[in-house]
Formats: structure tokens, sequence, C-alpha cells
């Protein structure tokens, strides 16, 4: 495993992480859980991803009850959970970025995990009802109480994130410092530009998820969409319409190709593709299956095969490369 700091703090982060959306308390049982949780830690993953909307809060009570059996040195690891959504009420205030609701939901997520501090602490969404800095000071409040020791966002525009960061500046207190963005090979812009000038300025860990495109960026829908498959879930039929177009599968056809005369899985290529990026801390990995766990890790591997004209034929088969801006 390789490590990089997450953004500009001293925090080392596994290149490659492992995430429990979708999957734990829901798609897999828990010895599966444990099982992968312990294969990913095995091979030098030491950030586990969480949030409280995550089957309602009962990933993180699966998430911690595999902590604390296996009682590994809690040092050795970095958690992480998400506030916003909430864990499934539906009253006013159960959700939402305000004081009260981030202060209870981090109290519930930490008595869910049976620990006394979260590593990192995402806000998972920007919450246009509450004023950011009523979200900053109260974020600040939990970094000065211990129980979270660093705090970011997830899906906030670059705007956004600024706002954060001078309203901290203004007040003396803690700004985001990492941002959880979507980013694949079909899903660039944020990652690639929006969050440019952030890297430059005040520096910004990202802990990028849905590498495989959900699934899309592996050889398993070329032919056809398989029921056991995250694309095959009913719930996501929204994602699968969204993703499943002729013309990204042609892409994914020719990039399945490309991965074949590199001697990798497109699965493979494609992480490593994320990995490859610079400015990305760490590339979430979520898996249902041992041997599909261990395939996803072993990404690593072709960061070398990643050459300037493997790269260029890469983006010969996407033809979606952002456009910069002329600064």
């Amino acid at each position: 495993m390789q490590y990089r700091n997450l953004g500009k703090t001293g925090l080392k982060i596994s290149r490659l992480s492992f995430g429990s959306w979708i999957t734990f308390a829901n798609q897999i049982g828990n010895d599966v859980a444990e099982r992968l949780m312990s294969v990913a830690y095995d091979h030098g993953v030491n950030f586990f991803d969480n949030a409280e909307i995550y089957a309602n809060g009962k990933a993180e009570e699966v998430m911690g009850d595999i902590l604390v059996k296996k009682n590994w040195d809690r040092s050795s690891y970095i958690i992480s959970s998400k506030v916003y959504f909430g864990d499934g009420g539906k009253k006013p205030n159960q959700s939402g970025l305000s004081r009260k609701h981030i202060l209870e939901a981090c109290h519930k997520s930490l008595k869910r995990f049976k620990t006394e501090y979260l590593d990192l602490y995402f806000c998972h969404r920007p919450d246009k009802e509450t004023p950011i800095e009523e979200t900053v000071r109260t974020m600040n409040t939990l970094i000065e109480q211990g129980k979270i020791l660093y705090w970011g966002t997830s899906e906030w525009s670059a705007q956004e994130i600024m706002e954060a960061h001078m309203l901290a500046k203004e007040n003396r207190l803690i700004g985001p410092v990492m941002e959880q963005p979507q980013y694949n090979m079909f899903y660039r812009h944020k990652v690639e530009v929006e969050f440019s000038q952030i890297y430059k300025t005040v520096g910004l860990g990202t802990t990028i998820w849905s590498p495989l495109a959900s699934g899309l960026l592996t050889s398993k829908y070329i032919d056809e969409i398989p029921g056991d498959t995250r694309l095959g879930r009913e719930e996501l039929d929204w994602l699968k319409e969204r993703a499943l177009t002729e013309e990204k599968l042609n892409k994914v056809r020719k990039l399945n190709e490309l991965a074949n005369e590199l001697n990798v899985s497109l699965a493979q290529l494609s992480i490593a593709w994320c990995a490859n990026n610079e400015n990305v801390s760490t590339v979430i990995l979520g898996a249902s299956k041992e041997e599909q766990l261990l395939e996803n890790l072993r990404s690593l591997n072709a960061l070398p095969l990643l050459t300037g004209e493997v790269l260029e034929q890469i983006e010969n088969i996407l033809e979606n490369k952002p456009a910069k801006p002329p600064f």
C-alpha cells in the first residue's frame, strides 16, 4: 500500500480505502463485512468510510462492532462519518447542517461506532437553509471537544468551500480540509477543474467515491446487466438510466480492450487512473465479495503502466477532457 497526506494536513491516508455505502447492513451480511474489512486492513488500507444515512445508521453499527471485535490499535486506522441526511428521522431538525443536528448526529455516530472520536467528519451536502458560519462554528466546536479531528465536505461547490474557509479565517476557526466528490473517467470536471485553485491556495484533500462509476467501468456490463450488481438494484434504476447509455458502453468496450492489452482488468485500470491524479488523496473502494476487493486492491500495481502514451490513448477513447480556465 502507498500513502499520501490528506491535502495539506499531516494525516497519512492510504491511497486506496474502503467504504460501506449500500453494502453494509444491506447488500452483505455482517460476517462478510468483517471479512472485507479484515482483507482491506491486512493489505494496508487505513481509512474506512461511513455516514449516518447509510442503512439509516446500521452501517455504522456494523462497522463499529467489527472494529471492537478486531481490536486493532486505534491509531492504525481512520474512520469517518457524514452528517446531513439524518439516520431515517423525518422531523424538522433530524437532518441538515444546523448546530443542533450536527451535534446530535455526531454523538449518535460515536455511540454506533463505540469510539471516542471520529477522524474525519464530512458535511454530506451543502445546506441552503443554514448559514455556513453556523456550520463552520459547530464543526470547530466538535474539534475543540476532541470528538472529531478533521472536518470537510462532500459534494460542495468550490464557491461554498471557499466561503467556509473565509468565514473560518475571519473568525479564527478551523476550516474544511477535505472534500468527498464523485470522480471517475466519466465524471471529471469538479476534481480536475472546479477545485484546481483550491488545491493551490488553502489546500484540499479528496476522498473520491465511485471510481468505477457504480460498476460501469468494469467488464460486467459490456454485454448485459446482471441482476445481482449495483446497477441491477431496483432502487438504483435512476442511476442505471443515467449510466448505461450506448455511447458510454462503447467507450467502456474500448477501454476494456486497452486494459486487456496492458494485462490488467478494466476495474484496475479505472481505479489506477483515479489514483494517478496528484490531487486525489484516496480512492474509496466498495465491494460485496472478497475476490472483487482483492482484485481492486491490486490496482496500484497498474500505476507504472499509465505512461504518457497510455494516458493519451485513454483520453482519445473518452473524448471528455474538461476544459481548464485560461489562467
